[in-house]
């Protein structure tokens, strides 16, 4: 059917003739880039004051979605109207250009690096002809929403990702637009800044009765939507409610502990494919099942030597997890373990090959590094591969990184955790020899930080923030390219990219170029190539920002299999908290230190032990019921959604005392229930906590 044939069948806006609520509307839109369908058929209204969410796997129409609604990306058929207008034009675009914001995706894509904080938003209130008797009281009050007051001078190229996000969120909201479009604003940023973020959306939306369609990879954000839809493959498969798209796919999830809990999901997988091991907990997806039924599948294939099981309901993401499995979303990582693959010790040179500049510049031998840059241990010692005593970066007057100790031993997963500008970042780039320290010491499988930077590039994988990938060549072509600078003869590096390809889940991505690939599939070839000279420590940089569910869930599959089979020493950091419970070891930054340290369990209780149980309300107006509590004493309450949760020592007394504060107001409260501590809880009130303290501020170099 060609275009015009399906403009004809599509009725004329409703919003246009007065008769409906809605902003957006969209009607039969289909998009194709070449050969490859982005949109197909896609419908659906969005409200006037509702949050509207999009979300489903890398690649499934988002981004062109709010492109075409935007008026920035032409679309092959259908019609889009907005405010009553039909975009279908430049001209068209330019009529509402005034009443939108635009955040793309991708961080800081929207800014100009040489310009300051406050240059870059003083440049979009130009472009948006905001006056100059409001631009300073605006400008002040979203900086400090932001946390970026103290920052305003700051080029926005020497952001920290996170930084750039919230400064692409002022920058599109500066003009007050009336509805707003943010392609996945969240992605990169970490847990304190993201309820920041919804804050200041919450009283946008709710207050001033803004209107906006946000993207997220982030499926507890599901909370805070109003409606959503679900994308996969270029269609809407469900829209509606959060209860709408639970009901998808009904089941239980069963978990319980146990010893080597990666290798009991091998078993538990079997039957039910979606299963996952979060530190020492196994938890199962039993699809269609009540909780008695559930309970009793996996107790007939779960190991004996066990803890309890325990039933409770799927989230969001469980559930966009199994429809994307069902639809054969992504390719799930082989299960054998990876010592089982390739384990022939003639596979890679005996002597390990420093990492060259490129193809042409050589190998570099490690006989060059000279004896004393070799810790004493030898490089085969099996304990400490990753150790850092008192590491100290100043840059200039400011001190990144303040006096950090940390060690990783072979087979452990050690995540780094702390707000964007932590100084997490920079510890890797000392680790790894990319930066110097000014004082301090460190080792990398038995090389010395300071004096052996080529024998460590030898020994590593790592992967920054960044991609490390070429977008004009393919992923083959990408894995050949780094064997190659990695010294592997052509025989070895046949054999180990084939490994690779089987392992790390890229069949039939092989021959397409780079920059083409879905960003969780970029994400393993990057892993690929950190792999493919076998290191035995790998440093890993926000490696999943950006990716789908499935996606991430697929990449720690990868990880703890290195980690447990393979007794590769892994250091990663993440914004994810629920990827912080694979990890055996945390630490948390706060402006260069180490405040908190131990195991993901440890932490969880001693939080529930100082500060509390969660509990949690639903709330008929969660932005003045979040302005009540706080200024009643409940400084950590957050919203979330439609629900405000708080952490209480005493849950009795402080539900009563709330109930009261809400009592002869227009605001009902209902649904009272406990909940766990999560790792969110614990990095939030970490965070919070250091920043309560005026004597913990950032640290000057002296």
């Amino acid at each position: 059917m060609d275009a015009a044939s399906l403009v004809d069948r599509i009725p004329v806006s409703r919003l246009a003739q007065g008769e409906t609520n809605n902003v957006v509307e969209v009607r039969g839109v289909n998009k194709n880039y070449k050969r490859t369908v982005a949109l197909r058929d896609i419908d659906l209204d969005v409200r006037h004051g509702e949050v509207f969410g999009l979300i489903g796997p890398d690649g499934s129409g988002k981004s062109s979605l709010i492109r075409a609604i935007a008026g920035v990306q032409q679309y092959d058929a259908g019609i889009i109207t907005l405010f009553g207008t039909r975009i279908d034009s430049e001209s068209s675009a330019e009529r509402v250009k005034s009443r939108i914001g635009l955040m793309p995706q991708g961080l800081g894509n929207n800014l100009y690096p040489e310009l300051s904080i406050d240059e870059n938003i003083d440049y979009f209130a130009g472009l948006r002809l905001v006056p100059k008797n409001t631009l300073q009281k605006r400008k002040d009050q979203l900086l400090a929403m932001t946390r970026l007051t103290k920052f305003r001078d700051r080029p926005m190229k020497q952001l920290s990702g996170g930084m750039k996000q919230k400064l692409g969120l002022v920058c599109t909201l500066i003009h007050q637009p009336e509805f707003v479009l943010l392609d996945e604003p969240t992605t990169g940023v970490d847990p304190v800044s993201r309820r920041d973020f919804w804050s200041i959306l919450t009283d946008l939306v709710h207050e001033a009765g803004m209107t906006a369609i946000i993207s997220t990879a982030y499926m507890d954000e599901a909370d805070y939507m109003d409606s959503l839809a679900l994308f996969m493959d270029g269609k809407i498969i469900s829209q509606g409610s959060e209860d709408s798209l639970l009901a998808l796919a009904p089941g239980t999830i069963v978990s319980y502990e146990i010893e080597n809990a990666h290798l009991e999901t091998q078993t538990i997988r079997a039957r039910h494919p979606q299963v996952q091991a979060l530190g020492d907990l196994v938890r199962v997806f039993v699809r269609d099942a009540e909780p008695d039924a559930a309970l009793a599948s996996v107790s007939e294939i779960a190991s004996p030597n066990r803890g309890p099981l325990t039933a409770a309901p799927p989230d969001v993401e469980d559930v966009v997890a199994s429809l994307l499995l069902s639809q054969g979303a992504g390719t799930s990582p082989a299960t054998e373990s990876l010592s089982e693959k390739g384990s022939d010790p003639g596979m890679v040179k005996t002597e390990p090959t420093a990492l060259a500049a490129g193809p042409a510049s050589g190998v570099n031998r490690v006989e060059r590094t000279e004896a004393s840059d070799i810790d004493s241990q030898g490089i085969n010692s099996p304990s400490k591969l990753i150790q850092a005593d008192q590491l100290v970066r100043d840059f200039g007057k400011f001190r990144a990184v303040d006096h950090v100790c940390l060690d990783v031993t072979a087979g452990r997963i050690f995540g780094l955790l702390g707000s964007n500008g932590a100084g997490k970042t920079t510890v890797i780039k000392m680790l790894t020899g990319l930066l110097p320290p000014t004082s301090g010491t460190g080792s990398v499988a038995g090389a010395q930080i300071g004096r052996a930077s080529q024998a460590i590039r030898e020994r590593i994988g790592y992967m920054s923030q960044s991609f490390s990938l070429y977008s004009d060549l393919t992923a083959m072509e990408n894995l050949e390219f780094y064997a190659g600078v990695y010294g592997l003869f052509p025989k070895q590096r046949r054999k180990r990219i084939g490994e690779l390809i089987e392992t790390i889940g890229l069949q039939g991505y092989e021959r397409r170029l780079t920059a083409d690939l879905p960003m969780g599939i970029r994400q393993r070839l990057a892993l690929g190539c950190a792999l493919v000279h076998r290191p035995r420590v790998i440093f890993l940089d926000e490696p999943t920002s950006g990716v789908d569910v499935l996606g991430r869930r697929q990449f720690w599959e990868i990880l703890v299999r290195l980690a447990r089979d393979e007794g590769v020493a892994i250091l990663v950091t993440t914004h994810y908290m629920v990827e912080a419970e694979h990890c055996d070891d945390l630490a948390l930054m706060y402006a260069g230190r180490v405040v908190a340290t131990g195991t993901p369990a440890k932490l969880r209780s001693e939080l529930q032990k100082n500060t509390g149980t969660p509990l949690t309300f639903a709330t008929s107006s969660p932005t003045a019921s979040l302005r009540i509590a706080r200024d009643s004493g409940f400084q950590r309450a957050a919203t979330f959604g439609r629900n405000l949760r708080i952490l209480t020592t005493d849950i009795e007394r402080d539900k009563q005392r709330l109930i009261e504060l809400y009592r002869g107001t227009n605001i009902s409260v209902s649904d009272w229930e406990t909940d766990d501590v999560t790792m969110e809880d614990v990095f939030v009130d970490s965070i919070l906590s250091q920043e309560e303290s005026p004597e913990k501020s950032q640290v000057q170099a002296s």
